[in-house]
């Protein structure tokens, strides 16, 4: 199966994260295109992550020319098994692609006929996606199979932005939707559901958010070996659902998300002593 992954930047630990998982599989990408770094939209949401001063940490440590003995750790520490190598921890995406042999492009929109004709030269049956442009059809109509992506929540009744807070805040379920992308926003066919096992181990909604995208690159590499033998089926979402989507939320909601995964650890904790 020829995969092409689609990144936010090619300093994205995700997106050298899924490229690694997916050659440690048996599916090495047959190309990379990433956004610029400097992209507007890319440096808005992470604005909106991590604020000002944690995003400005993470841009000058992965932009700025570092020693080999100084090099910085991955921002999310669950990503470090699969960045690891021999001069600390790859810092991106280009480093993935010379030890295994794919190329990355740049581009300054996913959308553009230029990244179109990219992706059509290197004619992938399967596109994963770990950030960019909100994908036109285009674009949607390259690969074969479709565009996958990795969705931090449970479709269809957890849709948009903030989905890890907005599924403690609504009690639905973490976890995990692998799902192709259409026209719409989080509305395209399921492939599978995860419910993250491991809720009551996260300390908070950042340390939640870090696991469940390491959680989610794990079972990437599962899910592709199994549209790759033809054993996974496409499940429509359901009609009545599809307007339920969630945005980004206030502060004083995410206060509120946060204290009830304290109040689930908690709860989980004492049911594990008194077991």
């Amino acid at each position: 199966m020829r995969v092409v992954i689609l990144s936010s930047s090619v300093y994205s630990e995700t997106a050298c994260a899924m490229a690694v998982r997916l050659a440690e599989k048996g599916y090495v990408p047959v190309g990379a295109l990433a956004l610029s770094a400097l992209n507007s939209g890319t440096l808005l949401r992470k604005l909106g992550q991590w604020g000002v001063r944690e995003t400005v940490s993470y841009a000058r440590a992965k932009v700025m020319p570092q020693r080999r003995d100084q090099r910085p750790q991955p921002h999310n520490p669950y990503l470090q098994p699969l960045l690891k190598n021999r001069s600390g921890f790859v810092s991106n995406l280009r480093e993935v692609a010379a030890s295994y042999g794919f190329p990355v492009a740049i581009c300054s929109d996913q959308n553009s006929p230029d990244a179109i004709a990219r992706l059509r030269e290197w004619s992938p049956d399967l596109i994963v996606f770990t950030g960019g442009n909100i994908l036109r059809k285009p674009v949607l109509a390259v690969p074969r199979l479709g565009i996958l992506n990795v969705h931090l929540g449970l479709l269809p009744e957890i849709r948009g932005m903030s989905t890890p807070e907005w599924s403690l805040l609504k009690n639905v379920p973490v976890g995990i939707t692998f799902h192709y992308i259409d026209a719409g926003i989080d509305t395209g066919p399921i492939l599978q559901r995860f419910e993250f096992p491991d809720l009551a181990a996260c300390e908070s909604l950042s340390d939640l958010r870090n696991r469940l995208i390491a959680f989610g690159i794990e079972k990437t590499g599962d899910v592709v070996a199994s549209l790759d033998e033809g054993k996974t089926s496409l499940t429509p979402q359901a009609t009545f659902n599809q307007d339920c989507q969630f945005f980004v939320m206030h502060e004083w909601l995410q206060a509120c998300a946060a204290e009830r995964l304290a109040r689930s650890r908690t709860a989980t904790l004492a049911g594990t002593r008194h077991g």
